[in-house]
């Protein structure tokens, strides 16, 4: 198999249901409470591990007890970790009000010593960078480091995937040094200003992502699947069907970590991309996100069903 290095955060989930939000000053009886691991890159190398991928994770955690949720997840999965562990600061954590009539949620984000991710990070980690097939990162850490990051990727021909999520402004240029970007649809029209709310539309928002230097864009388009394109090939990879949908949250999470090891291991980008979808199609049929990465036999399975 081959070896990913993924770049980004790690953040426990503590996730609330209830009624309504307290006002300020007030305390109210909550329905549940659910503590989990959670950060975009953490997810996704749970998911490239469980893929089968070489799987390293550079990071930084506080000295506490969210830190062993993170270093017991990827032990579990199998992820090697290249963190830095700070007792000044602490591990990144997350609060998620649920309404309980509507699911709609409120989020406030805390990445404790994830926010000090920066270039020393990846210099220390920079010959662990250069013997990987594929390296990915996404927006939570700063922007800065991952550009510079995927720089240091690029300049030793690894293969460089940026997730750009969450949304945000990048850098100009940025993109020069992606051969893959993976946005969803809200991500997408936030890099190109244009809508995407078919696969007619993510078409040409992905031409446009190309004109702006990516290699290849890959637009997640939740329930309509995905869509790739590299300027030679325009191709709608269609959803899988693994069972009744339970929680979409690391779905995209888990399509880019199927995605990325699947590269990682020679495979067409298509076929990457199909492998992705099959990861993301099982992820959605079980609670939580990292917890609901699948083996890289239940993928098999699906895919060759």
């Amino acid at each position: 198999m081959g070896k990913v290095v993924n770049l980004g955060v790690f953040v426990a989930d503590t996730a609330y249901r209830a009624a309504r939000q307290p006002k300020m000053g007030e305390t109210i009886l909550g329905r549940s409470f659910v503590l989990g691991p959670g950060g975009k890159g953490s997810n996704q190398s749970v998911a490239s591990a469980m893929a089968g991928a070489e799987t390293h994770f550079i990071s930084r955690l506080g000295a506490d007890a969210f830190a062993d949720i993170a270093l017991a997840t990827w032990a579990k999965a199998g992820v090697h970790p290249a963190v830095t562990q700070d007792p000044q600061s602490y591990t990144g954590a997350a609060y998620i009000f649920i309404e309980d009539a509507t699911g709609n949620n409120a989020i406030i984000i805390s990445p404790g010593a994830a926010a000090d991710i920066s270039n020393a990070d990846i210099d220390a980690n920079k010959a662990l960078i250069e013997s990987a097939q594929v390296f990915i990162t996404q927006l939570e850490q700063p922007i800065p480091v991952a550009l510079y990051a995927l720089q240091l990727a690029r300049a030793a021909g690894v293969t460089t995937i940026l997730n750009p999520a969450p949304a945000a402004q990048l850098p100009q240029g940025m993109l020069g040094f992606c051969d893959y970007v993976t946005p969803n649809e809200s991500e997408a029209e936030a890099l190109t200003g244009l809508p995407v709310t078919s696969v007619a539309e993510a078409k040409v928002a992905a031409r446009r992502l190309r004109e702006l230097g990516a290699g290849a864009a890959i637009i997640t388009l939740g329930d309509k699947g995905a869509l790739f394109h590299d300027g030679t090939r325009t191709v709608h990879i269609p959803p899988f069907k693994a069972g009744p949908v339970v929680e979409t949250t690391g779905a995209g999470d888990a399509f880019n970590g199927g995605f990325a090891a699947a590269l990682a291991e020679g495979q067409d980008p298509v076929e990457a991309c199909r492998f992705g979808s099959a990861t993301a199609g099982i992820s959605v049929t079980r609670p939580g996100t990292a917890p609901s990465m699948p083996a890289r036999a239940e993928t098999l399975a699906l895919l060759n069903g």
